[in-house]
């Protein structure tokens, strides 16, 4: 168990937090939510005893132990296995078979054991890194964005993992999905301050947001009774006959003290500028095919067509080619045969892994947006640079002094200042915060032309493609259907292939892959069967509430005109139909709250159906 108490830290005169008071028990798994900057890696560091806080302390049972994913590289074996077992109790020393699972679980195959751990990219040296901190069984595990440089399979991997996990957990990640079905306990630094509840992160941020709207209104109320108070006082306190009365009105004023105004906090804004296009199909590939010199063909013979309002996603394990081919569409990478025909209005908006090299270091960030479209006033240009949170000053930055998070931000911005009619996106969401993510998520479900993305977020596939490039052992194959129906229809190679055992057809008994593939699918459409009407009857009442909130708005409107016209039937009638309207929205919004967490504990439950068929 850990014990914080009074936890304030400081860097450079900013204060990150002040007065942070928490606790850990036995099994909790905890997300811990917050803002860039908010605090969150200092409270990890905090806990390690990396730094001391300014105030405050924090302690932890004598021989309590602690894990942690270190993002510093140092290797000191000769392969990888050898590399990972270092990390094992001594216990369990010997033990290279739970190393071996761990690290084919988080991607690496059968040759990769005896390679040099120096020969891989700096992504799968930190998912060594991330190996070693699972195989140290520790008591509490802290892991800082372990999702980075992880593709879709070794996120689901690390999913199952963490949730058999028996000790206690602290996660911070920018992928909403992967940490509301990990953890059971939500943590958030927000104003300074830090709360903690049980439940996911839907449920801390809507508490955020109540406790905010109830400080405003209590806010408000005390302003009316100031202002009320103040009258009184400045009418009555000259006359005699008032005068006992309006000091009785001073001393309350005095005793009330004041409710700050809350600041407002930025928030990303996106608004992509669309480019008329009158074709219904903006590009066509056919019989693409692509090697890079050497190497064997990354993807053969692949026709694709991007229609007009298009929202494809680009899905697969690392180094399998995605980024190649959004680059060969991007025309920035030559195909090695097959034709790419576009559309003469086709215009093009392109965000790409590689793309933050381009930008100038001895450039502003205004000087960068600007040279993406001459055609751009000053003002024009600071509003974007404000949208993505670099307001005022914060906007004649140098591109030189920028963290990765805010190079990113300057490449959307480019983005965002050029007209364009389809979008094709790396990982967009890299670097970003939650509440950012979620920010340019609704934006480009929103976005009026095509879309053709590269993401591993399971959450913004549901939330955005209706097609999908499935990177596979055999290259790369289009899938006609959203992600849900992919997992229903098709599923993952990795997740239906190998060897595991059916604990719930007969305990011990190897599976050949036939039966292993066709148990898989039979929980699949068990799962389809449960969670399909619950997510039809959100969608009914999401209809339900778009319905209710167009009749809410006539009704106030109607409001506003009976007070105009001082028409006293109108008022009450419009009120009562507020009234009435507004509790059938609350009903609604009630109900979808319980069918999203039905549907959670569903998926959580069939994924963990799913996770007995892994390979072992």
């Amino acid at each position: 168990m850990i014990q914080a108490n009074n936890l304030s830290k400081q860097f450079g005169g900013q204060l990150l937090f002040k007065g942070v008071s928490f606790n850990l028990t036995k099994g909790e798994k905890v997300g811990l939510v917050g803002r860039n900057g908010a605090g969150k890696s200092t409270i990890f560091n905090i806990i390690l005893g990396k730094i001391s806080p300014d105030e405050g302390e924090i302690s932890a049972p004598k021989g309590y132990r602690i894990g942690q994913l270190e993002q510093h590289i140092v290797f000191t074996k000769a392969t990888v296995l050898e590399e990972c077992v270092q990390a094992l109790p001594e216990e369990s020393k010997f033990d290279f078979h739970k190393a071996q699972k761990i690290l084919f679980g988080l991607g690496f195959e059968d040759e990769d054991m005896d390679r040099s751990p120096q020969s891989f990219s700096g992504g799968y040296q930190i998912r060594i890194n991330l190996c070693k901190a699972l195989l140290g069984e520790p008591d509490l595990l802290l892991l800082d964005e372990p999702t980075n440089y992880l593709d879709i399979v070794s996120m689901r991997w690390l999913t199952q993992f963490l949730r058999s996990f028996p000790g206690e957990l602290v996660l911070i990640t920018h992928d909403r999905q992967f940490m509301d079905s990990v953890t059971n306990h939500t943590m958030g630094l927000h104003r300074k301050q830090l709360k903690k509840i049980k439940g996911d992160t839907e449920k801390y941020y809507q508490q955020i947001l109540l406790e905010e709207e109830i400080y405003e209104k209590t806010r408000l109320n005390q302003e009316k009774k100031r202002e009320h108070l103040e009258s009184f006082v400045e009418r009555f306190r000259a006359k005699a006959s008032k005068a006992v009365q309006a000091q009785s009105r001073m001393k309350q004023l005095e005793k009330m003290g004041t409710i700050e105004r809350l600041e407002d906090e930025a928030s990303m804004g996106l608004a992509f500028r669309y480019l008329e296009c009158p074709g219904k199909e903006l590009m066509r590939a056919k019989e693409l095919s692509f090697a890079y010199p050497g190497g064997a063909p990354l993807f053969e013979n692949l026709d694709l067509t991007i229609g007009s309002k298009e929202r494809i996603a680009i899905i697969g394990k690392n180094g399998k080619g995605k980024s190649t081919l959004l680059n060969v569409l991007a025309g920035e990478l030559t195909p090695a045969s097959g034709s790419l025909q576009s559309h003469p209005s086709l215009a093009k908006g392109h965000f790409g892994q590689t793309n933050v090299s381009r930008l100038c270091n001895d450039h502003t960030i205004v000087q960068e947006i600007s040279l993406a479209n001459s055609d751009l006033s000053q003002t024009a240009t600071r509003n974007i640079c404000g949208a993505l949170m670099f307001e005022g000053e914060l906007a004649d930055k140098k591109i030189s002094v920028l963290s990765g998070g805010e190079k990113n931000r300057v490449m959307l911005g480019r983005i965002v200042a050029t007209p364009s009619n389809l979008l094709l996106l790396d990982e967009p969401t890299n670097h970003l915060d939650m509440e950012s993510i979620e920010i340019l998520g609704d934006e480009i479900r929103d976005y009026p032309g095509a879309v053709l993305m590269v993401t591993h977020s399971e959450a913004l596939l549901r939330k955005i493609a209706n097609r999908l490039i499935v990177f596979g052992r055999n290259g790369a194959q289009v899938f006609d259907g959203g992600y849900d129906e992919f997992l229903e229809k098709i599923g993952w190679e990795e997740e239906s292939e190998g060897k595991a055992r059916n604990t719930q057809a007969g305990a011990g008994k190897n599976l050949t892959k036939k039966e292993l593939h066709a148990l898989r699918q039979d929980i699949i459409k068990q799962r389809s069967k449960v969670c399909s009407p619950l997510i039809k009857e959100q969608e009914r009442l999401e209809e339900q509430i778009l319905g209710l909130e167009e009749r809410l708005e006539e009704g106030q409107q109607l409001l506003e005109e009976g007070t105009k016209e001082s028409d006293n039937q109108k008022i009450l009638e419009s009120s009562r139909k507020i009234g009435e309207i507004e509790q059938c929205i609350q009903i609604a919004f009630e109900r979808m709250e319980t069918l999203e967490n039905e549907l959670l504990e569903h998926r959580k439950q069939f994924d963990a159906k799913l996770a007995v068929l892994e390979s072992e």
